[in-house]
């Protein structure tokens, strides 16, 4: 049952072929050369990211782009606060 001949792989080609169109196929191989490009760069992206340095990393850009939100709040209160000039 397990066992796939020549013929038996012939036939499911055909049948593949038949359902999808000759011209589906190679975009539908291009996509999952694709997906599985992507999923290969992911997979060891979040491998590289679970080191504890990038945890650490990762705390002082939130802060630090929480301290520049900070700022430009306030520049923009005070602009806000400002008198305009009438002409």
């Amino acid at each position: 049952m397990g066992n796939l001949g020549a013929t038996e792989l012939l036939i499911i080609g055909v049948v593949i072929v038949l359902l999808f169109g000759s011209k589906k196929l190679p975009e539908m191989a291009r996509s999952l050369g694709r997906s599985a490009k992507i999923l290969k760069a992911e997979s060891s992206g979040l491998r590289n990211d679970e080191t504890p340095d990038a945890a650490v990393t990762d705390a002082t850009q939130v802060a630090r782009l929480q301290q520049q939100v900070d700022e430009l709040q306030q520049q923009l209160k005070a602009a806000q606060q400002t008198p305009k000039p009438t002409i």
